[in-house]
């Protein structure tokens, strides 16, 4: 490539990263300032405009704590799930053979393009009605248990596995669950950061099902907090404008570091290592 070409990338790359970073930017100056500034120019702030009142006229109507705590139960619990059963499911849908496993997979392609809303009614009256866990955790986290994504991540991964590990480990005595652990899921590290990251950000935005399935405000995420608040008490405060992007900046920032710091991690291992000859 030449020297004109090389440039001409690195300017288009940093005239993109500027386009996507500036919303983040603008957010966090929002945020700081005493009066809005609601113009191109207060991307600029005025120092003497800056403060960080913002943040404590928000936590006095919505606890900001409390959200991000109920915000990492239900991410983690759904995370956890994704991970049990999307690593279970992908291994048996890649690895072993069954009558019945090209269908299966079929099925799981199939759901992708089905709308969660569409379920969302008969999930309701399931989980409210039949099951008594609206008001809880386990209610929040239970449609989102298994994530087809995941499944499908795994099993691609799973795939690219040389078959003569399998076959060695099963020589040597070791049963499925045995070889899942001690041999496949030490080689697709990268497929477990990817689902982790993917499916992270679903559940930590969720809004409509833990507003539905919620009415105690003491279990709500953050992002039905911020809500709530928007939509009731924000024209209460002296800076309705700024509160509402410092909560915004709350809400964003576990997600924008968890990417920052993993980012690095979206590699593949040498999957032909544990093979020789």
């Amino acid at each position: 490539m030449t020297r004109l070409g090389t440039i001409t990338r690195y300017v288009l790359l940093a005239l993109g990263a500027v386009a996507f970073l500036f919303p983040f930017y603008y957010m966090i100056v929002g945020s700081l300032q005493t009066a809005p500034d609601t113009t191109l120019a207060g991307a600029f702030p005025d120092p003497a405009n800056i403060t960080g009142e913002n943040y404590v006229n928000i936590n006095e109507r919505v606890n900001l704590f409390q959200g991000l705590a109920n915000s990492g139960i239900f991410t983690g619990g759904v995370l956890l799930g994704t991970v049990i059963f999307g690593t279970i499911a992908g291994y048996a849908l890649s690895v072993l053979k069954w009558r019945g496993r090209g269908a299966t997979l079929v099925l799981v392609l199939l759901v992708q393009v089905v709308p969660f809303q569409l379920l969302m009614i008969p999930l309701y009256v399931m989980i409210a009605r039949d099951y008594g866990l609206s008001d809880s955790y386990l209610g929040m986290i239970l449609p989102f248990l298994i994530n087809s994504t995941a499944v499908l991540i795994f099993r691609q991964y799973f795939l690219q596995l040389p078959k003569e590990l399998f076959d060695a480990a099963r020589i040597d005595g070791a049963g499925e669950f045995r070889i899942l652990w001690s041999v496949a899921l030490p080689l697709v590290r990268p497929a477990l950061l990817t689902a982790v990251l993917l499916t992270f950000i679903g559940p930590w935005n969720e809004f409509l099902w833990p507003f539905l399935i919620t009415k105690e405000a003491a279990l709500q995420p953050l992002a039905v907090s911020l809500a709530n608040f928007i939509s009731n008490v924000a024209a209460s405060t002296s800076n309705p404008f700024g509160a509402m992007m410092a909560g915004a900046v709350v809400l964003a920032g576990p997600a924008v570091a968890l990417f920052i710091i993993f980012q690095r991690y979206f590699v593949s291992n040498d999957l032909g290592s544990g093979v020789k000859g």
